[in-house]
């Protein structure tokens, strides 16, 4: 390891948390859990089992995750019924997907059992262990996913509620047998105020949740919450490149760890250079470069993404060497430019991308790592609120694909008000005036046979959106077979 200006520097040592070897949420009780298949009410049924308490559980429907909770000794009951919950239930967990109209939620209130949402339990149980929030508005999945990684490598063990599977952990969520927990923050509904961290990484503030929030402002007062909650003892690792958060976090008592790729920050990418669409840099720090990286996800987003995955990661106590080598060995999570397969000399990825900076980032990637000889974006807007406030956004956000296709927008949460004032027809207009070559196709189907009809060889498909449009491209590669 090369030293720059040591003599002026002294080397800042990460944050000790102490002998932490488990966890526990107050007395032992007996925990039901509605909607128990999901990604962090499994990961914390699994918490709780495993700290001793009693753990029951339901589901619409049967999965993996369902098979691997049962084989952990949880019962699980697929379907909800009141008669699901023990005659001793003392607190019921729900997802934030259940209503009121739910009869097991029905028959607890009426039996005056406590009854705790998934964000608040989450919040109790981050009391109790040194817990890493990831949050912002992009890049969270795989920011967070990307550090459990890396504390995993370094033979930390950690606990992780991650929002997408990840394929070198094998899952999206473990109670883990370490002495951290790393879990994604998710600023709707203000779910992340739960939360009582130890370490925050915040990656970025953008304009999003415009059915839940007034402006951006609301927003910002909301990451300015969140970050409260780190105390003066905690440390928020936080995007220097980013005037939104910069400005939430003037004036704020809590430490602060900074990273850029533009800004002079305490974590930097020297001789920073994309070869193939992928970042090389040495990895800086206060002065101290820690050795080379090359990142094996593409685009400028990830090279920053890692930056942050670094100071956290020191924060959690990792040397230098752990840390570059966990960057160094990360692919990725699943649904953030996922390779589905390559046949007749056509290239077919899926991404999650969902928000306008999103998009951008990803066709700039794309272009950059796959040279295609067209990029075709196959597009599902997701929420008729979003696209309504982001319209214009949107509208500018796909200048690098040569081919737009938006079937209708995906329905989430939003009011029949909304739907009647936003349509993906409105949006196809708009890129269109912006010079995008887009369709406005409404069935998959329509979608399907266009691209049968007229793929060439050296194309590129990207699906994209957070509804069901990865479906298109599962059905584009059987076709193409």
């Amino acid at each position: 390891m090369s030293l720059i200006n040591s003599e002026k520097k002294k080397k800042p040592q990460p944050i000790d948390y102490g002998k932490v070897t488990h966890f526990s949420v107050g007395q032992k009780n007996s925990y039901h859990f509605v909607g128990i298949g999901g990604c962090g009410m499994s990961a914390l049924a699994q918490l709780l089992k495993q700290q001793g308490h009693q753990v029951t559980g339901s589901d619409q429907q049967s999965s993996d995750v369902i098979d691997r909770l049962q084989n952990l000794g949880i019962d699980v009951t697929i379907g909800h019924q009141a008669e699901n919950l023990d005659t001793q239930l003392d607190v019921l967990v729900l997802s934030a997907a259940v209503k009121p109209e739910n009869p097991e939620w029905m028959q607890a209130h009426q039996r005056q059992i406590k009854i705790v949402k998934y964000a608040q339990l989450l919040g109790e149980l981050s009391k109790e262990i040194p817990t890493f929030a990831v949050a912002g508005t992009h890049g969270k999945s795989t920011t967070s996913g990307w550090l459990t990684y890396t504390l995993q490598r370094a033979g930390c063990e950690p606990g992780f509620v991650v929002g997408a599977d990840v394929g070198q952990l094998g899952c999206a969520s473990s109670a883990g047998q370490g002495q951290h927990l790393i879990v994604e923050a998710c600023e709707y509904d203000r779910s992340f105020l739960n939360l009582h961290p130890s370490c925050a990484g915040i990656l970025n503030i953008e304009q999003d949740h415009m059915d839940y929030y007034r402006d951006l402002d609301d927003i910002c007062d909301a990451f300015g919450a969140f970050i409260d909650q780190l105390g003066r003892e905690g440390v928020c690792v936080a995007n220097k490149s980013d005037a939104n958060l910069m400005r939430t976090l003037s004036g704020k008592p809590t430490r602060v760890d900074t990273y850029s790729l533009r800004e002079q920050a305490d974590w930097s990418a020297g001789q920073l250079e994309m070869i193939d669409g992928y970042a090389h840099f040495n990895l800086m720090h206060s002065g101290y470069d820690l050795g080379k990286v090359a990142c094996k996800l593409p685009g400028w987003h990830n090279a920053s993404n890692a930056l942050a995955v670094a100071a956290m990661a020191h924060h959690a106590g990792l040397v230098e060497d752990q840390i570059i080598d966990g960057l160094n060995h990360f692919t990725g999570v699943h649904r953030r430019l996922t390779l589905k397969g390559r046949l007749n000399d056509v290239t077919i990825l899926d991404d999650y991308a969902h928000h306008p900076t999103e998009i951008q980032v990803t066709l700039d990637a794309i272009q950059a790592a796959y040279q295609p000889k067209r990029l075709w974006c196959i597009f599902q807007p997701h929420q008729h609120s979003r696209t309504r406030f982001l319209l214009d956004d949107f509208a500018t956000s796909f200048r690098q694909a040569d081919r737009i296709i938006l079937p209708e927008i995906y329905f989430v949460r939003d009011s029949e008000k909304e739907c009647r004032e936003i349509n993906a027809e409105a949006l196809a207009e708009k890129i269109r005036e912006n010079g995008g070559h887009c369709d406005f196709l409404s069935d998959f189907q329509q979608i399907l046979d266009m691209l049968q009809r007229e793929l060439c060889p050296g194309d590129i498909v990207v699906t994209m959106g957070a509804g069901d449009i990865w479906k298109i491209a599962d059905e584009l590669i059987y076709r193409l077979r």
